[in-house]
Formats: structure tokens, C-alpha cells, sequence
């Protein structure tokens, strides 16, 4: 009778977990940067274990790309 209870507990848990009305679905809110984009960091030690951090955004240099035949 107990291993009855105990698979009836789990069947109903699964059926329950399988028809959920709303799924999670993990989406990142900010965009990726483009790869022209880069960003100048810097940190520096504050009060205790603190640290003050500070970005500026900068446009990426475009690289040149040579190419020959030989």
C-alpha cells in the first residue's frame, strides 16, 4: 500500500511539472555590443575590500587585413 501512495505521489508530481501553464524561458535583456565597440575599464581600491570601477565606451579601431597571392 505504501509503494502505492508513494507512486501515485510521483505520477502526479510528473504530470503536474509536464503541463507547466507558463515555461521559463531565459533570455539575456541587453543586447550583445557589435564587434566595433570596446570599452576602456579601469578599477580602483575604495573603503576596505571596496573597489570604484569606471568604463568609457570607445569605437574599435577597424583592422586592416592584407592578403597575397603566391
Amino acid at each position: 500500500m505504501r509503494r502505492l501512495k508513494l507512486f501515485a505521489a510521483l505520477a502526479l508530481v510528473a504530470a503536474a511539472g509536464a503541463c507547466a501553464p507558463h515555461p521559463i524561458v531565459a533570455r539575456d535583456p541587453v543586447p550583445a555590443p557589435s564587434p566595433d565597440e570596446a570599452y576602456d575599464c579601469r578599477t580602483t581600491p575604495f573603503l576596505l575590500n571596496a573597489y570604484r570601477t569606471g568604463c568609457e565606451q570607445r569605437l574599435r579601431e577597424r583592422r586592416t587585413v592584407l592578403q597575397s597571392k603566391g
